[in-house]
């Protein structure tokens, strides 16, 4: 009963004073490292089967979106480099984190060209290794793209 009455006089604002400022000091925080965000389909929606980046999601039309929330460095949608089609996610960069932190805040789970969007932080890329060179039974390396070479 003790716990009830301390929620309740908290949502009616006359909880303590000290402990008001502890409760919304981590808002103040951003939590990016980096103002570049990651536009994509991560992230679980139940009520909506469209979660991501539209195929119809331009460059240009990103750029739009985002660019209320500060300048931007760049938008760019992730296309495959067959087809030219969007692969359903994305990259913005701001010049400052606090501008990508608004921007994190403003977009996330918003609708774009029809679809969810999700935002979140974007991680650095990582080096990926070199592929290890096959072994061959007659001593001559292997090259995929032209065949053979001594």
């Amino acid at each position: 009963m003790a716990f009830a009455s301390t929620i309740r006089r908290f949502l009616s604002g006359s909880a303590s004073p000290t402990l008001q400022p502890q409760l919304f000091s981590s808002r103040l925080y951003s939590t990016l490292t980096s103002p570049k965000l990651f536009v994509s389909v991560t992230g679980s929606s139940l009520w909506c089967k469209q979660v991501g980046l539209s195929r119809l999601t331009t460059d240009e039309k990103l750029k739009e979106a985002f660019s209320p929330f500060g300048q931007l460095v760049e938008a760019k949608v992730a296309v495959d480099r067959v087809s030219r089609r969007s692969k359903g996610f994305g990259f913005v960069t701001y010049t400052t984190i606090d501008e990508a932190e608004k921007a994190r805040e403003g977009m996330n789970a918003k609708f774009l060209d029809g679809w969810v969007i999700f935002v979140d932080p974007a991680k650095p890329r990582e080096q990926r290794p070199p592929p290890a060179p096959e072994p061959s039974e007659t001593g001559f390396k292997i090259n995929k793209t032209i065949g053979w070479c001594g």
